[in-house]
């Protein structure tokens, strides 16, 4: 791991850092306890937490890589649980008793990855991916009880949503990012596979079937600009079940016996939920999540209740449950909440060519007058900046600089319109966006002109590079996390997978070579001034390690100020409660250094 430099935080600003984050929450199937994901004893991993009585939660010992998901199945006998070796981008399915025991692999490929989707009803046999070195995904009915496997579909670009609970038909995801489709395919002798919603334009990014496998659910902007819930019955015409002109569908839970499901809505970025009843049609309002934000959500298996996780602003991510015919929550695990933190403020404000882009403000504790600001930017860049738990944001304030996370054009959760609206050339323009969210915080008085900061994580750190190489003198330093610096290097040393996904957003590596090369940071470093940080993590497979290396190279090079944060023991995503308190405190002590 890289030095630290820079003074440590105050009690005060290493607040955000004290709380652990609770995720991807299951239910047994008596509804007797709920299993999570949980880094409160430093590495993220399984814990159980019984609902009824004062029994304490207890962890599932799965070894000592990380975990970051887990599902409990129908019989109640097992536990799947996803794991991150290494905690790098290539993941593991295991299994393992609730106990503890029994804990055994079901799916490690060689070079490649795996993930389970779900159990498919029958029996401890659960629906498992797993992508080769090469890119080729096969779909596998996995027994937890036997490691019996059986491969049901194979190929590019393609994922498995839901399987019969008959094993007689599949759902399966093919295509790249922003243009996918849903297949529906037999799995007996002569079976075929035909394609659903084959004629609209957009994309269908999440699927699930009826027990019975004669309807499937889908969660889709095809032939709309908003996600929504269309329901394909045997061979009939697809049917909107659920679809809203101010929101777009986020997360879809069917229950087990189909008769119901959970709709979580964004709105603008915050959460609201309903209770669909699947034979009438018809929706109901849930009361609102006690967060702003849900990040998963699952049925019961009798259908009673829903486990959910969410967070906010000053609540790092906990579980909840909630009673579907009450709509009553109850909050079952978690960190406490921060005490006197603000409350992420929502920003509309139109770019330079006319169209509407949205922010959240983070303002610093009693400014009275223009303040050091630092422009965060997300990933993606299909991804949305929403009001979540963010300790860094917290140090920053704390620190006494402002935060403003825009959602630039190319984000999602405004409609596929926006979503493509930074498509291949079109990109320059979400450049100019970054330089826009500066200009909105200097024009509105917020931001003090000579102290600007921005910063990115993944595609945010590609577009952090890009500003401050298109608009240099605008910002006063920048924080690269991993991002990409030169899209020729990035498509030679990501996963195949990974490559073959982001052409319809980015552009071909061959064929819009020149166009790529505009684009790529790396090749205007002569414009650079503001002195940088970059943070990667060395098994990062995602966005390698060579874009980190390249882009601190070219930056000394032209004589920039530049520093390298590295990560040993992780990929794309920082897991390790004591890296992430080293990545805040390293990261606001560098912005804190320049800014104030």
């Amino acid at each position: 791991m890289a030095e630290i430099l820079g003074a440590p935080l105050s009690p005060t600003e290493d607040i955000g850092l004290t709380a652990w984050t609770c995720r991807s929450p299951a239910l047994a199937p008596d509804g007797s306890a709920v299993a999570y994901v949980c880094d409160r004893d430093g590495v993220p991993r399984i814990w159980v937490r019984p609902l009824e009585g004062d029994l304490d939660a207890w962890p599932v010992a799965t070894g000592p890589e990380p975990v970051d998901e887990v599902s409990w199945s129908p019989t109640g006998g097992r536990l799947a649980v996803r794991v991150v070796p290494g905690g790098g981008e290539h993941t593991q399915v295991w299994t393992v008793r609730p106990d503890g025991g029994d804990l055994r692999p079901l799916a490690t490929p060689a070079g490649g990855s795996a993930w389970f989707v779900r159990w498919t009803g029958r029996g401890d046999v659960l629906l498992v991916a797993e992508v080769s070195a090469t890119g080729l995904t096969e779909a596998l009915l996995v027994d937890a009880a036997t490691g019996g496997r059986e491969v049901v579909a194979a190929g590019p670009l393609m994922h498995p949503e839901a399987v019969s609970r008959d094993h007689a038909r599949v759902l399966l995801r093919r295509g790249p990012r922003g243009v996918r489709r849903m297949y529906l395919a037999d799995l007996g002798p002569g079976g075929g596979e035909r394609p659903l919603l084959p004629a609209a334009p957009g994309s269908t990014d999440y699927g699930v079937l009826s027990p019975d496998g004669t309807t499937a659910y889908l969660l889709t902007d095809a032939g709309r600009d908003r996600a929504a819930l269309v329901a394909v019955r045997g061979d009939g015409e697809p049917e909107v079940l659920a679809e809203r002109p101010d929101a777009e569908l986020d997360l879809v839970a069917l229950g087990a016996d189909g008769a119901r499901a959970v709709l979580v809505w964004n709105t603008g970025g915050r959460s609201e939920l309903e209770l669909l009843d699947t034979a009438s049609r018809t929706a109901r309002p849930l009361p609102p999540p006690p967060a702003e934000v849900v990040t998963s959500i699952r049925i019961s298996l009798d259908g009673t209740a829903a486990v959910l996780a969410a967070e906010g602003p000053a609540q790092a991510s906990h579980v909840v449950l909630c009673d579907l015919e009450t709509g009553r929550h109850r909050r079952v695990a978690g960190a406490p909440p921060l005490t006197g933190s603000a409350a992420a403020e929502p920003i509309a404000f139109p770019a330079r060519d006319g169209l509407e882009l949205t922010g959240w403000l983070h303002r610093p504790p009693g400014a009275s007058g223009p303040a050091p600001y630092v422009v965060f930017l997300h990933g993606g860049p299909e991804d949305q900046e929403r009001p979540m738990f963010n300790p860094l944001y917290q140090a920053l304030l704390a620190s006494g600089i402002g935060v403003f996370a825009p959602n630039v054009r190319g984000s999602s959760g405004f409609g596929r319109a926006f979503r493509s609206a930074d498509d291949r050339a079109l990109r320059f323009r979400a450049i100019d966006d970054v330089a826009d969210c500066a200009a909105l915080l200097i024009r509105l008085g917020l931001a003090d002109p000579g102290r600007l900061g921005c910063m990115g994580w993944s595609y945010g750190g590609y577009l952090t590079l890009a500003a401050l190489v298109t608009h240099p003198g605008l910002f006063r330093t920048g924080v690269d996390v991993c991002g990409m610096a030169d899209f020729a290097t990035f498509y030679a040393r990501t996963e195949p997978w990974i490559a073959a996904a982001a052409v319809s957003e980015y552009g071909h590596p061959e064929a819009d070579r020149d166009l790529l090369r505009a684009l790529s940071p790396l090749h205007a470093f002569d414009r650079l001034t503001a002195p940088l940080l970059v943070v990667h993590g060395a098994r990062d497979t995602n966005v390698p390690v060579y874009e980190a290396e390249q882009t601190v190279a070219a930056a000394r090079r032209h004589g920039v100020p530049c520093e390298l944060l590295l990560f040993e023991d992780e990929g794309h995503e920082i897991r390790r409660p004591a890296n992430r308190a080293v990545f805040v405190r390293r990261v606001a002590g560098w912005l804190a250094g320049h800014l104030t």
